[in-house]
């Protein structure tokens, strides 16, 4: 624009090729843009005066938008969870129960870590239904090595006489959402996932992640075998 503007729309700028002429006009622009002003070149105009103006808010704007942005984007803390691959069904108490198994990928500490479940799937209309599973417990109030989180199949439980082929016919989805405080943003931090009725499991159990006690007898796991499971 300010080359559009004419010859005399800029002082200091000694017109003798188009080519040289448009870069004097492009690198006023980025010194007017990044406020540096070298001083060598100014506008003589209405026009190019009026279009410096414009340019030394825009460019203010942008800068502190895009800081923003970035700023907001990078700091914003992000919950890592590592969910077991399947989800099961494992004997409970004097029942059974559905089970997935969770661990924390980051060396940050969780804290009021809570779990809904919820089980999505089709009725006989064709209809979509979200139905709340209740768990065995909800909250965690420390979450530094891993978590069972276990629905048992009771009288209540919407899974109760289901077998696998009638969660498969119906669609069945198990949506997980878990919440906690990140302890060193001091935010709370989401996260989210699912299992499909093709990705249970069952008559089986997940096996044991902790690892022998070591010397001084700290309790350490192996996050390698979150997804481990034995057939029974």
């Amino acid at each position: 624009i300010y080359f559009a503007a004419g010859p005399d729309a800029l002082s200091g700028l000694h017109w003798t090729t188009t080519g040289g002429d448009f870069l004097g006009c492009f690198f006023f622009a980025v010194q007017t843009f990044a406020t540096i002003c070298y001083g060598s070149i100014a506008p003589a105009k209405l026009a190019a005066n009026v279009l410096v103006v414009v340019e030394a808010v825009t460019g203010l704007l942008l800068v502190a938008l895009g800081t923003g942005i970035s700023f907001a984007r990078f700091a914003r803390p992000r919950a890592r969870i590592l969910f077991s691959e399947r989800a099961v069904i494992a004997p409970y108490r004097s029942g059974t129960a559905f089970e997935f198994r969770i661990a924390n990928a980051r060396k940050n500490e969780l804290t009021d870590v809570s779990a809904r479940l919820l089980l999505a799937q089709r009725k006989a209309g064709g209809d979509r239904e979200f139905l709340p599973l209740k768990l065995e417990r909800e909250n965690v109030l420390f979450f530094p090595l891993s978590w069972t989180i276990v629905h048992p199949i009771d009288d209540a439980s919407p899974l109760r006489g289901q077998t696998a082929e009638d969660l498969v016919a119906a669609h069945a989805e198990f949506l997980i959402l878990l919440s906690g405080n990140d302890e060193t943003f001091n935010q709370v931090v989401h996260t989210r996932s699912s299992y499909e009725a093709s990705e249970l499991v069952w008559n089986a159990r997940f096996q044991s992640l902790y690892n022998p006690p070591d010397a001084d007898g700290g309790i350490s796991i192996d996050v390698g075998r979150l997804s481990v499971i034995e057939r029974l």
